[in-house]
């Protein structure tokens, strides 16, 4: 491997970087003297576990790997410690990539996870739904300019971290749930073009968390005990709310009242982004018995509340869905649907409207909070068909 190509951009945090902060053609030309035409992978390395080993055990088979991390926003203080891509991550990523003797460039991305993760997050809870800023990531920066960037470094494919298998065994590639199912992230990954399917790996997915940990151990990885990454990575020290409260502009905030289902007015609240349906707590009221949020009303600001009961719904209607397995579902389709990544799944029959790009889902079995703004992703057995972002619950 070419440990010149990383001595020669200055640091950031003593991780090596291009003039610009961003890969430079110079850095590619530099990685592209490896004899291994063709072979080249580079690794998204977030400075965690996960990609760690996944980086690992693609060199330890033989491959070209260029690891590369993004630099997707800029931590306020030393003492910030739970997130993901962070100063001391990167600074992680770069000791894991010098102990495997791989080439290591640090991309700058803030702009782009400004406007296509935290102004879609805040805007989000600015309409009264629930945003998912995983998938949002996923689908605009790591399968998106990330994966441009590979290919544009002559490589073959991109690898993360990620728990979920490709399937190449069939006529084209298939994404499946990963075989330990308490750590499978195939939920978050339903918007990845089909296309770029063949251009993706994830060495993890026939993995436990376990065995990954035994894997860094093994390679005597700086990040072999580091915990996992909690909670929404770029909300420094304060909760979701505070942050998109800090966001929002004079007069963006939608005040309203807080409204029982039977229409009677019971208080008064300062913003609907401080809600989500479902929620229990903080909803500022008192009552004889536990209200949940049942649904937002962006025009007026009411946020409708009810007891559990009133949280079932019998289907939803996705909008923007993305496809994996086909062009278009082959007419009405019985299959499994997750609303949540930590939910089950449950059956439910699936039909799409004429553009494909709407989905009409209907529960076998009424399902609770159902939330607009999250993903609703479509299983055959362990199979990624596809999933959009849940529009309303059909009542």
């Amino acid at each position: 491997m070419e440990a010149a190509a990383r001595g020669r951009a200055p640091t950031w945090m003593g991780v090596k970087m291009s003039e610009n902060s961003q890969v430079t053609e110079q850095g590619a030309g530099s990685a592209a003297a490896s004899p291994k035409v063709g072979d080249r992978v580079v690794v998204a390395m977030s400075g965690g576990v996960d990609s760690s080993v996944a980086a690992a055990l693609l060199a330890r088979a033989g491959k070209d790997v260029v690891g590369i991390a993004m630099r997707l926003y800029a931590t306020p203080s030393a003492s910030f410690t739970k997130s993901c891509c962070s100063p001391d991550d990167l600074f992680d990523a770069r000791m894991v990539a010098d102990a495997l003797d791989v080439p290591f460039y640090v991309a700058n991305y803030e702009r782009e996870f400004k406007e296509r993760v935290v102004a879609y997050f805040v805007e989000e809870y600015r309409r009264g739904r629930t945003p998912n800023p995983c998938v949002a990531c996923n689908d605009h920066l790591k399968f998106d300019v990330l994966l441009d960037r590979a290919l544009a470094l002559g490589a073959s494919t991109l690898a993360t971290g990620h728990y979920a298998r490709i399937d190449h065994s069939g006529p084209r590639p298939v994404l499946r749930r990963a075989v330990d199912t308490s750590k499978d992230q195939s939920y978050f990954l339903f918007g990845i073009p089909r296309d770029a399917l063949s251009r993706i790996e994830f060495p993890l997915g026939e993995m436990t968390k376990d065995e990954v940990r035994a894997v860094a151990r093994e390679f005597e990885l700086e990040t072999s005990e580091k915990p996992e990454s909690q909670d929404i990575c770029f909300v420094h020290g304060e909760s979701y709310k505070e942050f998109v409260a800090g966001a929002l502009e004079d007069g963006q905030a939608t005040p309203g009242e807080l409204v029982h289902e039977d229409g009677r007015v019971l208080g008064t609240h300062d913003g609907i982004h401080n809600f989500t349906v479902g929620q229990r707590k903080g909803l500022g009221i008192s009552y004889h018995e536990p209200l949940f949020v049942k649904a937002i009303r962006p025009d007026s600001g009411a946020v409708v509340v009810g007891p559990r009961s009133s949280l079932g719904a019998r289907g939803l209607v996705a909008e923007r869905c993305n496809w994996l397995s086909f062009e278009r579902p082959p007419g009405p389709l019985e299959c499994d649907v997750k609303i949540r990544h930590r939910g089950a799944p449950v059956r439910a029959l699936l039909t799409v409207g004429a553009d494909a790009s709407t989905a009409f889902v209907e529960f076998d079995d009424p399902m609770d909070a159902v939330t607009p703004g999250q993903a609703a992703v479509f299983y055959r057995g362990d199979e990624v068909l596809g999933g959009g972002w849940i529009e309303e619950a059909r009542r």
